[in-house]
């Protein structure tokens, strides 16, 4: 990824967080977008001053602009990293309509358009790798809503990437396993049930995110 030119969406979260950071480090160059316009200040800062700009999950016009955004901050853009989402848990008749409505804007319409928006500026052999998660695979008891919202969007990415095959871009669904971290504390419904112990955040970033980016980028170019 040396020289590339990478937004990360999603970049004041745990993952995005690191993603951007490990990028930076191979060499790319990073914009970062994200909900907290005050921590997006700080992580540009420690990344060099690099370009930023904050957007809400529900402005899904505002979400397909990002990349057109990077594109022109960066001067020209080849990778997009996806990294946003909420949980929830409750069983299916706990859960209210907002609730639900929530989940699946933030988990699947949002990054739907943050893609959407980027495809028509991404260059040939470019990247696009979103976050969903071993969710999709394992689906739990008392996560109805936010399996559907995450499942929703796998089902996107796959066809997506059949589209995009022939213009040489590489559509990768990231499914990353359960973190530690306090993901799952900053659910925006219910209480999680027991659970294993997370992943260790870093590790599992660089061997499934970084690692997932890398070689579609081998693959975009060969």
């Amino acid at each position: 990824m040396a020289g590339g030119k990478v937004l990360v969406v999603g970049g004041t979260g745990m993952i995005g967080g690191l993603a951007s950071q490990m990028l930076a480090r191979r060499g790319s160059s990073v914009a970062l977008a994200g909900r907290d316009g005050h921590l997006l200040a700080e992580r540009s800062r420690l990344l060099g001053h690099c370009p930023y700009r904050s957007f809400d999950a529900y402005d899904l016009e505002g979400c397909a602009s990002l990349a057109p955004w990077a594109a022109e901050a960066l001067e020209g853009l080849n990778a997009v990293v996806v990294a946003i989402g909420v949980a929830g848990f409750g069983r299916a008749e706990e859960v209210d309509e907002a609730a639900a409505e929530h989940l699946m804007t933030v988990n699947a319409l949002a990054p739907m358009a943050v893609v959407r928006g980027a495809l028509p500026v991404l260059e040939p052999a470019s990247v696009v790798a979103v976050v969903t998660g071993v969710i999709v695979d394992k689906p739990m008891r008392g996560m109805a809503d936010y399996t559907a919202a995450k499942a929703a969007l796998a089902a996107w990415l796959g066809v997506v990437e059949r589209e995009q095959r022939s213009r040489g871009i590489r559509i990768v669904d990231v499914r990353m396993p359960h973190l530690g971290g306090g993901f799952v504390d900053r659910a925006v419904i219910g209480s999680a049930p027991k659970m294993p112990t997370g992943a260790d955040p870093t590790q599992a970033v660089e061997q499934h995110l970084i690692a997932s980016i890398m070689a579609s980028a081998v693959q975009a170019q060969g």
